[in-house]
């Protein structure tokens, strides 16, 4: 399902960020944000099971050790959950 609001264009605009989690999450709410929310966390999702699968590793490490992967490619103004699950 194509979106007008993609993954680069939403993360600048500050309408996500990334969780502590190896997700993404909703920094403003809206029905384009909810959708892409979803669509992105349902390939990281297959993702990390086919990872988890692969390494016979448990999902929680695997998304543990995504979002640390994801966190370091960040841009200044993009957002991020901290441990306390505050956006930052």
């Amino acid at each position: 399902m194509a979106h007008a609001l993609d993954l680069a264009t939403a993360k600048a605009q500050g309408l996500i960020g990334e969780q502590n989690n190896g997700y993404i999450g909703a920094v403003k709410s809206g029905d384009e944000v909810a959708a892409l929310v979803d669509e992105i966390n349902a390939k990281r999702k297959e993702a990390y099971k086919n990872i988890s699968a692969e390494n016979g590793q448990p999902m929680n490490v695997v998304e543990t050790l995504a979002a640390k992967k994801l966190y370091e490619k960040l841009q200044a103004s993009e957002y991020y959950q901290s441990a306390e699950g505050k956006w930052l």
